[in-house]
This record gives structure tokens, C-alpha cells and sequence, in this order.
């Protein structure tokens, strides 16, 4: 027998605009939330130090439990469809303390990310004007005011509407992966060619071979900043209130979106590692001059000097940029939603369920989130002496596999009585979801050891006269700080945690709903 998943009940109206999505749309967004030039930029000169030639496996190897958490978005979307996703679903699987701290999650990772966005934004914007040497100077100030200036902009961008959201999405995004494949074919036939830099090599079938990565330690880092690449398609589930068919369309995004990723991110690490190699000098994907940030040192070396390669360089220099502006807007699109749900449901305070007569847009929620963007951003530029993106890039890996692997058990547990039903039931809902949850809680478990020593982070801490590295002091403060913040809302916010407003018993597996419609304030 096969479970049939009914037409779940809708989650309780919140004030979004409704069928504002279609398929493409969703696929856009969920792609373009990762951010495929933006990740490369500020991650794959850490993966190849970490790893070496072996980054196109690694690139595989991270995508097999994010395409089975993504299965597991799926279905636990089709069982219901709410913005909150991850908190929803984990509350109802679990409890309302382990929900809360799932959506905290997701509020932790996408806050700490924006400070890295808002910096490859500001020295961007001086590299694309040939302003190289205040783009070149992550501490500059002028760079943290256009880092702001960005926050701003995008955060009114989300506030005025989705579907212009969406619209802007799909330009920005058409961008990208025009670069990325130009690039890429580029490199790939100078290789060929034999008109590629010296220290250049030709693609090998060894880069695929795990076994040569020469410690164990090493793989697991790559792992743990590959998450990074990948991670931000499941705002498409996010939006699932605003899609046109809201049990289905997301999660099909969802799983669309990381087979998309995998494609352009091999073909990309390929090309590139091939061209420049992994060597520390130059151009080398291995120098650490540049590992923050390889594109900007990559595009003038694989394009030449040319008057087209000037315009194509430029052109790449936007695209970085572009792919930097569509992630701040869709980190903050489900970042908002996310809390809207969470107060709709009286797990925040009631405030950040006000919406927008007109745009239909979580505004107190978007609005707030800009700011705790900037301000971390602000804080983190002069306490790390510019070193944000390195340790914030490190520290998402955590939060990542945190509410990632936190939505894969539990769509085990969910579907606990039904996986004997039928062989899809037992795969799809139970062996793909739990073998990917335990792979990100395996990485972030030795991503805190490794990541206590100071040594490899990029800050470090004194706390009680023992040095720490500045990214397990980010990944536990943020754990820590939602710790407080939940028992916080537990005293002012009880009915929540005793389980009054988010019914645990999901319709479509024989329960009855008796959540109570909330109240949303329009404004």
C-alpha cells in the first residue's frame, strides 16, 4: 500500500499573496539563492586548499545528502505547505522547543551570511568602476558604506513585492549563468588549446577519485564549505504560500534546483581548476593572497587584454555582483517569512505578523531583519579587521547542516508509520531523508572540534584567558544566543510551547486540525 498524500490543509492565512509563483519562478528563486558566482568567488579557494585537485568530487560528494534533504523538503511540504518550513515541521514532528530552534536556525544562517554578501558587494562595486584599490581593501570604509547601501536596497526591493522579487530574480540570475558558462568554455579551450598560463593542467579522471585526498580532516572541510555552495534552495519552500500549486511546486523547485547546481558548479570547478591550477603562487587556485575571492584574479587571466576580454571581465565583475545582490534578496525573503510564520503561530511576538495592504509583504519582519543584517555586519567588518567573509563562510557550514539535517529527521519521524507501506514510502520518506541528516549532523560534530582550535579560523577569541577560533565562537554564540531567546519567548509567548497553536497531529495522516485562524495586522 502506498501512503497517498492528500491535498494538505492550508496553513493559516497569514496575508501573503497567493498563486504569485509558478514553476520557473520557484526554480529561479531557488537557484539563484545560492548564489552559484557569489559561492564560487568566496569558496572554492578554501575548498582547494583544503583538498586539493580533489574539488570536482567533493563538489558530487556534498551534493548527495543535499539532494536527499531536499527530498525531504518535499515531502514534508506536500504534508504542509506553511513559510515556516523547517520551524513548522520540526515543531510538528518533535515539539515546539525543537521547532523553535530549527527556525532560529535558519534566521542564524541567513544573518550571518548577509555580512559576507554586503562585503563581496561593496568591493565589487569598486572593482566593476576599476576603483581597485578601495576594492581591493576589505577594510575600507567606503566599502562598508556600499555593503550597507546594498543591505538597504535589497531589503526595500523584498518589502515592495514578490513578484517583482521574482522578476528581478530571473534578470539577474540570466547574468550569471551566462558568465559562468562563457567562463568556463573559455578556460576549457585555452586549455585545450594550449594557450593557458603556465602551472595550468589538463582534466583528469583522478580529480574524482575521493581516495586521493590525503587526510580524512581535509575532506571533511571541503565538505563542510561545499555546504555553502549549495545551501539556499529551499527558499523556494519559503515561498511555498505564494506558489500556484503550494503542495507540489516548491518541493519539485527544490530538487530541480540542486540537480541544476551540480551541473554548473562541476562544469565551473572543472574549468577552472584546469586553467589556473592549485599551485600558491599567481593565479593558483592554491595562493592564499586571493582565496577570499578567485574570480575577480581569474577573469583578467582567462579573458586576456584585449578590448573584448575588457568588456568581458567587466561583465564577469557584474556578474559576482548580480549573483551577490539575488542572494541578499532571497536571504532575506525567506528569513522574513520564516518569522512571520513563527509569530503567526505566537512562537515571536505579534508584531512581526504585520503585512502590507498593498504588497502583501511581511513588512516589520523584512524590515527588522535588514537591520540585524547591518548591524552584524557592521560589527563583524571592525571586530574581524575585515576578515568576514573567511570566518562567516566557515561558520555557515554549521548552521547549515543544523536546520538542514534537523528537517531531514524529521520527516523520518513524521512519516514513521507509513515507510513500511510501500518501497517509495521506505526510500523517499525514511532511508534518502535520515542518510542525509546524519551526514550534516556527522559534519557539523567535527566541524565544532576542528573549528575550536584557533588555528583555523581566520579570528580568534580570548575567553577565560583560552584562546578559540573565531569561528566556533560565531557558530556557538549564535546557538547559545537562540537558546536565550527561546527560553525568552517561552515565558512571554507560552501557549506556543505548550503546544496550543500549532496543532502536532498533520491531516493528511489521520489527524484533525484545531489550529486556531491567527490574527494578521495589515498596515
Amino acid at each position: 500500500m502506498t501512503l497517498t498524500v492528500e491535498p494538505a490543509h492550508r496553513a493559516p492565512e497569514k496575508g501573503l499573496k497567493t498563486g504569485a509563483l509558478g514553476l520557473i519562478s520557484s526554480v529561479v528563486i531557488g537557484i539563484a539563492s545560492t548564489a552559484p558566482a557569489y559561492s564560487m568567488a568566496a569558496t572554492l579557494g578554501f575548498v582547494v586548499v583544503a583538498i586539493g585537485l580533489q574539488a570536482p568530487v567533493v563538489t558530487i560528494l556534498a551534493f548527495i545528502p543535499m539532494w536527499f534533504i531536499s527530498i525531504a523538503f518535499q515531502q514534508m511540504n506536500r504534508a504542509d505547505p506553511d513559510c515556516g518550513a523547517t520551524f513548522t515541521w520540526a515543531t510538528r514532528a518533535f515539539s515546539p522547543r525543537v521547532g523553535w530552534m530549527g527556525g532560529w536556525g535558519v534566521l542564524a544562517a541567513d544573518i550571518i551570511v548577509m555580512a559576507s554578501l554586503a562585503q563581496i558587494a561593496g568591493q565589487y562595486v569598486f572593482d566593476l568602476f576599476n576603483a581597485n584599490g578601495i576594492g581591493n581593501n576589505a577594510t575600507s570604509p567606503w566599502v562598508l558604506a556600499v555593503g550597507v547601501a546594498w543591505i538597504v536596497a535589497m531589503t526595500w526591493i523584498c518589502y515592495v513585492g514578490i513578484e517583482i522579487s521574482a522578476n528581478f530574480q530571473k534578470a539577474l540570475l540570466g547574468i550569471e549563468l551566462t558568465m559562468l558558462t562563457v567562463l568556463s568554455v573559455w578556460a576549457l579551450v585555452r586549455v585545450g588549446n594550449g594557450s593557458a598560463p603556465v602551472g595550468h593542467l589538463a582534466p583528469a579522471l583522478s580529480w574524482f577519485d575521493p581516495f586521493k585526498v590525503k587526510h580524512f580532516s581535509n575532506l571533511v572541510v571541503g565538505l563542510a564549505d561545499m555546504l555553502f555552495i549549495y545551501w539556499g534552495w529551499d527558499t523556494a519552500l519559503n515561498l511555498n504560500e505564494e506558489t500556484d500549486d503550494p503542495e507540489n511546486t516548491p518541493g519539485k523547485a527544490g530538487v530541480i534546483s540542486t540537480f541544476f547546481l551540480l551541473g554548473i558548479y562541476t562544469l565551473v570547478i572543472l574549468a577552472v581548476e584546469s586553467f589556473a591550477g592549485i599551485g600558491s603562487t599567481g593565479i593558483g587556485l592554491g595562493n592564499t593572497a586571493h582565496t577570499n575571492d578567485v574570480l575577480s584574479i581569474l577573469g583578467p587571466a582567462i579573458f586576456g587584454h584585449s578590448t573584448l576580454a575588457s568588456t568581458l571581465d567587466h561583465l564577469l565583475l557584474l556578474m559576482v555582483l548580480s549573483s551577490a545582490a539575488a542572494s541578499t534578496q532571497t536571504t532575506i525573503l525567506p528569513t522574513a517569512r520564516t518569522v512571520l510564520s513563527m509569530a503567526v503561530h505566537k512562537a515571536m511576538p505579534k508584531v512581526f505578523t504585520k503585512m502590507h495592504r498593498r504588497f502583501l509583504t511581511p513588512t516589520v519582519a523584512t524590515v527588522s531583519f535588514g537591520v540585524a543584517s547591518i548591524g552584524l555586519y557592521v560589527v563583524m567588518n571592525f571586530l574581524s579587521a575585515g576578515h568576514v567573509i573567511a570566518d562567516s563562510v566557515s561558520a555557515l557550514g554549521v548552521m547549515i547542516a543544523f536546520y538542514y539535517g534537523l528537517t531531514g529527521f524529521s520527516c523520518v519521524w513524521y512519516y514513521r508509520h507509513h515507510l513500511t507501506e510501500s518501497v517509495r514510502n521506505f526510500f523517499v520518506q525514511g532511508v534518502m531523508p535520515l542518510i542525509g541528516g546524519i551526514i550534516l549532523y556527522l559534519i557539523l560534530g567535527w566541524s565544532f572540534w576542528y573549528y575550536w582550535q584557533p588555528v583555523n579560523s581566520y579570528t580568534h577569541w580570548d575567553v577565560f584567558h583560552h584562546e578559540i577560533g573565531g569561528t566556533f565562537t560565531l557558530d556557538v554564540g549564535a546557538l547559545l544566543l537562540g537558546v536565550i531567546l527561546m527560553l525568552t519567548m517561552q515565558a512571554f509567548r507560552p501557549a506556543f510551547f505548550r503546544g496550543e497553536t500549532l496543532n502536532r497531529n498533520s491531516p493528511t495522516l489521520g489527524g484533525a486540525s484545531t489550529t486556531p485562524k491567527p490574527e494578521v495586522t495589515l498596515t
